[in-house]
């Protein structure tokens, strides 16, 4: 799989572009920043979310509740705590 850096206008990380079983996600790091770096960029992550065949990936040092009290409620979440203690999160927007 080849993930594509690509700019998201706001974002203060990185941002990387993928594709993986018909679906489009884009993914960022934020374990090495600290409150309220994640969450930002998080925010402006999600902005490019259009469809449900998109997704976004976020990989948080702790699990961000505060976010989910953030986003709109067309977006669903699934977080899985990965083996390095860090969390994965896995956005998506509802049909």
């Amino acid at each position: 799989m080849k993930k594509e850096l690509i700019e998201v206008s706001g974002a203060t990380l990185y941002f990387y572009k993928y594709e993986l079983d018909g679906l489009t996600y884009y993914e960022f790091d934020a374990t090495e920043c600290s409150p309220p770096e994640p969450m930002l960029n998080a925010i402006h992550g999600l902005s490019m979310i259009k469809n449900e065949n998109e997704r976004l990936v976020g990989i948080f040092f702790h699990e961000p509740f505060p976010l989910y009290q953030k986003i709109p409620s067309f977006f669903v979440h699934e977080s899985t705590e990965l083996e390095s203690g860090d969390f994965k999160v896995v956005f998506k927007r509802l049909a």
